[in-house]
């Protein structure tokens, strides 16, 4: 290596060898230490080099072959997801017209009973009227009768002697159903 400054040295000012000309042992020298220059390389550098390298692409492999799989499982799950929701979208139609049919089953129903208890309403208002009826007229002919009594008393009261008053009256009592 001093040899070549020496000769750079030497060619830059003119004396010694030009920088055109071949010196066989530098030549041999350059040779032998690139060849130790490559062998040290090869045996410390080299090799954990190569190692290094190979250990990253076997590392870069096995990322690509473990992101290709996590895709291919994000995939499956992605699929999957997508039937559960088609899934869950049909269950859900599905309890929507069953709710649907059974509010509707329960409407008519409550309908149903509403009619039938309207009816039993009309029906016992209908009877208690004409009981209500019923009793009315009875009171009435009640009082028609005390009034038509009361009046005939009069009457007989004034045309009655009071034997003829008690023999009608005993007749009446006799006449009675509970009276025997």
């Amino acid at each position: 290596m001093s040899r070549l400054l020496t000769l750079l040295f030497l060619s830059s000012e003119g004396g010694g060898a030009s920088l055109t000309d071949v010196d066989f042992t530098l030549t041999l020298f350059t040779l032998i230490l690139f060849l130790i220059f490559a062998f040290v390389l090869g045996k410390f550098a080299w090799k954990p080099l190569l190692q290094i390298i190979e250990e990253r692409e076997k590392t870069v492999r096995e990322q690509v072959q473990g992101a290709e799989k996590a895709q291919a499982e994000a995939q499956a799950l992605l699929n999957q997801r997508q039937d559960m929701l088609r899934d869950a979208a049909r269950e859900r139609e599905e309890m929507i017209a069953r709710a649907t049919q059974e509010a509707d089953h329960v409407k008519a129903e409550l309908v149903s009973k509403a009619r039938a208890e309207a009816e039993q309403l009309l029906v016992k208002a209908k009877a208690q009227i004409e009981q209500e009826k019923s009793k009315a007229i009875l009171e009435l002919r009640t009082q028609v009768a005390d009034l038509a009594m009361t009046a005939a008393e009069k009457i007989v009261r004034a045309s009655l002697t009071p034997e003829a008053q008690r023999k009608l009256v005993d007749e009446t009592i006799a006449a009675l159903p509970g009276a025997q």
